[in-house]
């Protein structure tokens, strides 16, 4: 890290960006400062809304046309980038500063291979004519720890994995060595051996190429990972700025210390297996995939669930742990009969569920409910919230004035205003539609719930009152909970069973004390080595609070 007294890199002052009339408040930023140097890590925190991404994409010039700067300067290099024409602009992006987004998959071309397009960029800027041009893509994808860069270099962006996209994207934002690499929420959706890697790397990038990087994030434990530097963003206001050490162990604003005491702890309670009613019994479970086998390729066998076996209680939570790939999201499908399987039982209430036919399953369907990862996605925009949830108990024989009064009541269960009923998804926060969907499986009075990656995408204090939530409802109507997760922290706080899944089977299960605190196997003492920050206490932080 370079030292204050050289001069920043980049200096925003005084920025203010003003929001369109009729919105609940009138910037989106307000009057915020402060600089980056050469060789830095400045990582800025919040949660969503609060103008992290807004102002990062303001010095790249990328705010949509309604957005303008209302006031103040962004000095890169001393030169202010709110006075420069969309060409100049143009010339520096990808040259002089670069971004990597939070999703790879959005940010790159499906019908370019990824060679392709990390050329263009350099194409655009006329660098590395001829030759130089393939051998210097060659470069970067050996740089960035791709495997096999003169194969991968014709691959497709569907054909890699969301680590590997990630590095790709890195690899475009590489190219020209740029002075300013902005690094928006980049690891928020990888698993943690992942998310530890591609930290890794933008560790030792900054290190060997003496850049800043802006590292926009809403996860303390990556901030305690690799932040020179800390911002804290609240409402479009910078309220909290200084080095790693004193924003996370000595927080001096009422927000700032809000947002650490919702982290989860990591600290595995001890949370003892419910003797209570089994709810469902899974054995030796085996789901098999099979792709290929044309006139020109091979076929292709992959063992997604692998003999796998585990119960859950009455008022239990199980937590199914494990990496992308690992099989713990096939093990949800087959709950709910979304995917047929190939072999075990599934003993839901002392009946195999997996040799009924749908029209025998269908009215158990309202037993078994699943809260989805992505509550944007699985709520239809057309309809009314109302509608939403009391579609389900209608379809099942309810009265539709006695599915609504129900849905009115579970809207004010899980937190939200009465006037929710009659508005739309697309008019709440994403924390809220999680409530929303968590509504709406609770609407048909299941035995199961199944919550796949259900809180991975929230911020953290949002996350902290999902869980909360979540933990509340179970013991108040005494339902079993499967807990699909890669955010071992998560698993450790809520889970009373843990499992965990690699390459289709499970290697180690468990009470969280033991998972967390004493791993056996040496894929669960890798996944628990890589968790971000795992040096940093919040608790500490709580207990002085």
């Amino acid at each position: 890290m370079k030292t204050s007294d050289q001069a920043p890199l980049l200096s925003i002052r005084d920025l203010s960006i003003a929001l369109p009339a009729g919105g609940d408040r009138p910037y989106a930023v307000r009057d915020i400062s402060y600089d980056l140097h050469a060789g830095e890590i400045l990582c800025i925190v919040g949660e969503s809304g609060s103008g992290k991404s807004m102002s990062a994409n303001a010095i790249l010039g990328l705010l949509p046309a309604y957005l303008k700067p209302e006031q103040g300067q962004i000095l890169f290099k001393g030169r202010d980038l709110l006075t420069q024409d969309e060409a100049t602009l143009l010339g520096m992006r990808g040259k002089d500063m670069a971004m990597v987004f939070q999703e790879p998959l959005s940010a790159l071309n499906p019908v370019m291979t990824v060679g392709d397009q990390i050329a263009e960029v350099m194409r655009v800027h006329n660098a590395y004519p001829g030759e130089a041009r393939a051998r210097r893509v060659l470069e970067l994808l050996e740089f960035v720890g791709l495997p096999d860069p003169a194969t991968l270099m014709h691959a497709y962006p569907f054909r890699l994995s969301g680590g590997q996209r990630q590095r790709v994207v890195i690899a475009m934002a590489l190219a020209l060595e740029p002075a300013l690499l902005i690094a928006d929420e980049p690891t928020t959706a990888l698993d943690v051996t992942t998310q530890a890697q591609i930290l890794d790397l933008i560790r030792r990038i900054q290190a060997e190429k003496g850049m800043g990087v802006m590292f926009v994030t809403h996860d303390f434990g990556v901030v305690a990972e690799i932040a020179d530097r800390v911002a804290v963003m609240e409402k479009g206001v910078l309220v909290e700025m200084g080095s790693a050490d004193q924003v996370l162990n000595r927080p001096q604003h009422p927000y700032t210390k809000r947002l650490i005491g919702a982290v989860p702890h990591g600290r595995a309670g001890e949370r003892g297996r419910k003797e209570s009613e089994t709810v469902l019994e899974v054995r030796d479970l085996r789901k098999t995939y099979v792709t290929g086998g044309g006139l020109f390729t091979r076929k292709r066998v992959v063992h997604a669930v692998d003999g796998v076996s585990f119960t859950v209680r009455r008022g239990e939570t199980l937590g199914i742990v494990g990496e992308s790939g690992s099989g713990k999201s096939t093990i949800g499908k087959c709950l709910l009969r979304l995917t047929d399987i190939d072999g075990g039982a599934l003993m839901f209430d002392g009946q195999d569920i997996a040799r009924l036919s749908e029209r025998q399953f269908r009215p158990l369907r309202r037993d078994v409910q699943m809260i989805f990862q992505d509550p944007f996605a699985s709520l239809n925009p057309r309809h009314t919230v109302g509608r939403i949830i009391t579609d389900g108990p209608v379809a099942n024989g309810v009265p539709l004035a006695a599915a609504q009064a129900r849905a009115r009541e579970l809207l004010q269960l899980v937190g939200l205003e009465a006037s929710a009923f009659d508005r739309y998804p697309n008019q709440f926060s994403g924390g809220q539609r999680q409530r929303i969907g968590i509504a709406r499986a609770l609407a048909l009075e299941p035995k199961l719930l199944v919550a796949d990656e259900s809180v991975s995408a929230l911020d953290v204090s949002v996350q902290a009152q999902v869980l909360e939530l979540l933990a509340e409802l179970q013991k108040r109507l005494n339902i079993g909970l499967i807990f699909i997760t890669h955010d071992l922290r998560v698993a450790a706080q809520i889970c009373h069973h843990v499992i965990v899944m690699h390459k289709g089977r499970v290697v180690e299960s468990g009470p969280p004390g033991q998972i967390f605190d004493a791993p056996q196997h040496a894929y669960t003492q890798r996944l628990i080595g890589a968790i971000p920050g795992k040096e940093w206490d919040p608790t500490l932080i709580r207990a002085a609070a």
